[in-house]
């Protein structure tokens, strides 16, 4: 499913952002990824999409490797991935049905094909009622479910969720992650960043900490050390869709 492989990553300017990462998420595994600000979190979710290419060892996402990438690659694998921002990234001049529908008109979608993924996505998320309505017209809880259901509009296989509770309440963060356990459990795997250490405690899920671009920690629910697992790659991006 996502595997790093001794990752390091060097920016010119400010230097190592990661150093010798490795670590493996399996199908439907969700695991939290935490550390301060600059251990290196949003340089590890950048590399996750394609964003940044490591400067040292490989990132293998499903069958797509960064060391081996073609230029076709890169638009198939981020059709089959979602992405959670902390800011929901909404177009306020479109209902929350069409934001959700414009993350299938970009992919190329078929026209006829696009309402009922909308609905389904939509109803995923709990929000079936909210079709028409505007971002300022929903709390800041809605606007991330359909923010999550325009990540989950084309059937990712892992979802990265960057923060996605960092500007919720207390209750709405609770929904969120309920919902983010949810689409664990029916078989897409999350990769979520957070600083919420408390929910991070209380979730007792696997946790990858990082701390100046190193993992420091990577433990199950129980706290027992993880090692890489044995590694299962999908099926090629083109049996994909």
């Amino acid at each position: 499913m996502l595997r790093f492989t001794h990752v390091t990553k060097v920016y010119p300017r400010s230097g190592i952002a990661l150093d010798g990462v490795s670590f493996s998420l399996k199908r439907g595994e969700f695991a939290f990824l935490t550390g301060a600000s600059g251990a290196g979190k949003s340089t590890l979710l950048k590399l996750i999409h394609m964003e940044e290419r490591p400067t040292d060892g490989e990132v293998l996402v499903g069958t797509t490797s960064s060391d081996h990438l073609k230029p076709g690659e890169v638009a198939k694998l981020r059709r089959r991935l979602g992405v959670v921002f902390q800011d929901f990234r909404l177009l306020e001049t479109r209902t929350a049905g069409q934001n959700v529908a414009f993350a299938l008109e970009v992919t190329g979608t078929p026209r006829g094909a696009i309402p009922g993924k909308v609905t389904r996505a939509l109803s995923q998320v709990g929000l079936s009622s909210k079709a028409n309505a505007y971002p300022a017209e929903l709390s800041g809880g809605e606007q991330q479910r359909v923010a999550i259901a325009r990540a989950l509009v084309n059937d990712p296989f892992l979802l990265i969720a960057d923060e996605p509770t960092g500007n919720l309440d207390e209750r709405s963060t609770r929904s969120i992650f309920q919902l983010l356990k949810d689409i664990s459990a029916a078989g897409t795997a999350v990769v979520m960043a957070t600083h919420d250490l408390d929910l991070v405690r209380i979730a007792n899920f696997r946790t990858i900490e990082l701390d100046h671009g190193k993992v420091v920690r990577d433990t199950d629910a129980v706290g027992a050390t993880i090692h890489p697992p044995d590694f299962v790659p999908l099926a090629p991006l083109n049996d994909l869709g």
